[in-house]
């Protein structure tokens, strides 16, 4: 039995949870989410407990247990907390605004960049540096985040680019001059 597939999900005061057929829809105090389950993979419900189950014990379905376990516990943290990934622009000259509902960056290249933003998330600029993306759909804040951080890297030089808050950068000496 998956270790993971095995753990109860506790659902947190305001967190409504429906399953129909193989759906399963969570609410939540900022929004609503639901995702079709694969053939095998059934929920059940009991008080405030979510528990996932599997038919039966073949690699395909034990494989999917432990995963789909995961992604509910994250739809139902996403409807009650939201997940939230900052992002950090170093560099002369690189900005970055919110302009309608496109991400302006201005990171050195000859032109602007902009990235839409997905509907869903909610993308604030603080100080021209410092990008926050807020949303509940985990996957959805986490892909945002990184086409974001993929237009310019962190270099290991300088440490110019975008990176994640908190990320740690490899910094490298660069050329030393010999005699």
């Amino acid at each position: 039995m998956s270790r993971v597939g095995k753990k109860v999900i506790t659902l947190p005061a305001g967190v409504t949870v429906s399953v129909k057929d193989a759906t399963v829809t969570v609410k939540g105090g900022k929004g609503e989410l639901s995702r079709t389950l694969p053939e095998g993979i059934s929920v059940s419900i009991e008080e405030s407990n979510l528990t996932v189950n599997r038919a039966d014990d073949s690699r395909k379905l034990r494989a999917l247990h432990g995963t789909n376990r995961s992604l509910l516990a994250n739809m139902v943290e996403g409807v009650s907390k939201g997940f939230t990934k900052e992002l950090e622009i170093v560099g002369v000259g690189f900005k970055a605004a919110v302009k309608g509902k496109d991400l302006d960056l201005a990171l050195g290249k000859s032109h602007p960049i902009l990235h839409p933003i997905p509907a869903g998330l909610t993308v604030t600029v603080t100080d021209n540096t410092k990008v926050k993306v807020e949303g509940i759909d985990k996957q959805l804040v986490g892909q945002f985040a990184a086409e974001v951080r993929g237009y310019y890297p962190p270099e290991p030089y300088k440490g110019k680019g975008v990176h994640y808050v908190g990320e740690h950068i490899r910094r490298k000496e660069g050329k030393s001059v010999g005699k």
